[in-house]
């Protein structure tokens, strides 16, 4: 299980540096920063059933209600 959340977290990781075309490190400090990989990994359960797509949505909008700016 361990395994599969942290694959889904680098995948996750992946698809919000993309969208914002930032580097994966960028991306996973940026999130880091507003907590979203620790909420992340406390809803992986419902969010690994739904696409990446979706996922970035929720994250950004999380973060943006954290402080973020993007």
């Amino acid at each position: 299980m361990l395994k599969d959340k942290i694959q889904y977290v680098v995948a996750l990781i992946a698809e919000f540096a993309k969208r914002y075309k930032m580097t994966d490190a960028d991306a996973m400090h940026y999130l880091q920063q507003y907590n979203a990989l620790d909420l992340c990994e406390k809803h992986y359960d419902y969010l690994h059933t739904q696409s990446f797509s979706s996922n970035v949505d929720d994250v950004s909008a999380y973060c943006k209600r954290m402080g973020g700016s993007l």
